[in-house]
């Protein structure tokens, strides 16, 4: 039997009430996508009597789940990728090049966080409708939208952590021989990785929820993401609760396997972030 210390008691009652506050209403979800109307409308937080796994199936086909949910991990996956590059070279050479110029280049990025990305909606669409080589209907694009917005936090946060790493670092390798591209790929980023993975995680949670740009730039069903899809996807079904809430689960399921695979990194990035606040 597991003894808890007195002065663990308050933190691990509050663990557990807080673990159940966050997995109620997913378990709740979760019962209801296998019920009819009248269950779900009868009582929603009970167990479904019978296990109606036609729901899924219905989301599947109704709204493409499986298409949207490609479509959104392959945009998410590609910007992900983009923003950590380019983000962190711009990191490294923000925090670790003394210029007077580059300070207020990194306030530019800080008040980009500031920025209502959507306030910028009509603007962005008449520059995407008058470039040549951009066009809605483009996950490419999209792509372009999300790395351009979530670049300033991406920057932030990496910047943060590689002014934590000592210079020395980089002086002994200079002495050594190293350039700054090398001290970059061989010092800098193995020991930003926390830095990183947190940047990565937010960025991805930010492009996989999105719904406001895809909305403007995505009229293709074939093109749809997860978020667009399930918005239309509700409004076709109104009538049937279950389905809606099954493809809730759908939309979800993604992120949660994506956790448990790199719930180690997820976790040593976060407390890292947290650490380095």
């Amino acid at each position: 039997m597991v003894k808890i210390k007195k002065d663990n008691i308050l933190p691990t009652v509050f663990s557990i009430l807080w673990s159940v506050l966050t997995l109620y209403p997913f378990i709740t979800t979760l019962f209801s996508s296998l019920k009819n109307n009248d269950e779900i409308f009868g009582n929603m937080f009970a167990p479904p009597t019978v296990f109606r796994y036609q729901n899924y199936i219905d989301a599947i086909t109704g709204a493409r789940m499986d298409r949207a949910i490609f479509n959104s991990l392959f945009v998410t996956s590609i910007t992900t990728v983009m923003l950590v590059a380019v983000g962190s070279m711009a990191a490294y050479t923000l925090a670790r090049f003394r210029y007077k110029i580059l300070n207020y280049i990194y306030v530019l990025f800080i008040l980009g966080i500031m920025l209502p990305i959507h306030s910028t909606l009509i603007p962005l669409a008449k520059t995407v409708s008058t470039t040549p080589w951009l066009g809605s209907n483009s996950f490419f694009t999209l792509m372009l939208i999300y790395t351009a917005f979530q670049l300033p936090v991406t920057i932030f946060i990496i910047t943060g952590f590689m002014r934590g790493i000592s210079r020395e670092l980089d002086e002994a390798a200079t002495i050594d021989g190293c350039g700054p591209v090398r001290i970059l790929f061989q010092i800098i980023l193995p020991l930003a990785k926390p830095g990183i993975a947190t940047a990565a995680i937010i960025s991805y949670l930010f492009v996989y929820n999105e719904l406001i740009f895809a909305v403007i730039f995505l009229s293709k069903p074939v093109k749809f993401t997860i978020s667009l899809a399930m918005l239309y996807f509700v409004g076709d079904r109104t009538m049937r609760m279950g389905p809606i809430f099954a493809s809730i689960i759908l939309a979800v399921l993604p992120m949660i396997c994506i956790y448990l695979i790199f719930s180690e990194r997820v976790q040593k990035g976060m407390t890292a972030g947290a650490i380095k606040g």
